[in-house]
């Protein structure tokens, strides 16, 4: 089984940094610290980054490509991202689970075709933070055909961290690896 990691689309950045999916302009925050989770790059933001909070609703966003209706399911939730456009998720971590969006805890949400939670699976500490094991949870989850989407959340404030879908090589005949 393959599988895409998705960060949220240019397209959709462009938007949500000027008006968010509440409907308000999203909130400018220059890091003190840094390590919040970007969800335009996928990595933990910087100590000096300016970044901006933005509300985001990723069902919706899903169902409006794939013409699905979440209903009740929909959520809007907080989401940090760059100010400015980046190089995205590819240029900084290669494809695969993304281990700098690892945390304390996660649940992986999979949600039907039609825009319903089919399940929600807790993934520890240890499984989050482990490329491989969270891959391997990846696939397992990816191979029951009701899945349509996997949407990864942190689990101590609900946030939306990245979508994963079913991948499909480009050209199978010459590749050597399979896309995660």
């Amino acid at each position: 089984m393959t599988f895409e990691i998705r960060a949220i689309a240019p397209d959709v950045l462009d938007q949500i940094r000027k008006t968010d999916d509440a409907g308000r302009r999203p909130r400018r925050i220059v890091e003190e610290e840094g390590g919040s989770p970007l969800r335009c790059c996928l990595r933990r933001s910087r100590p000096g980054e300016a970044v901006l909070l933005a509300a985001y609703a990723p069902l919706r966003r899903w169902a409006l490509e794939t013409g699905a209706d979440p209903g009740a399911y929909e959520e809007v939730g907080p989401v940090f991202v760059h100010e400015e456009p980046c190089e995205g998720p590819q240029a900084k971590t290669g494809p695969g689970y993304p281990a700098a969006m690892g945390g304390p805890r996660r649940v992986f949400r999979t949600y039907r075709a039609d825009g319903s939670i089919l399940n929600g699976h807790l993934v520890d500490a240890h499984q989050s933070a482990d490329p491989v094991a969270a891959s391997i949870l990846l696939e397992t989850l990816l191979e029951d055909p009701e899945t349509a989407v996997v949407h990864v959340r942190a689990v101590e404030f609900g946030c939306f961290l990245f979508e994963v879908r079913r991948g499909v090589l480009e050209n199978p005949t010459t590749s050597d690896a399979p896309v995660r």
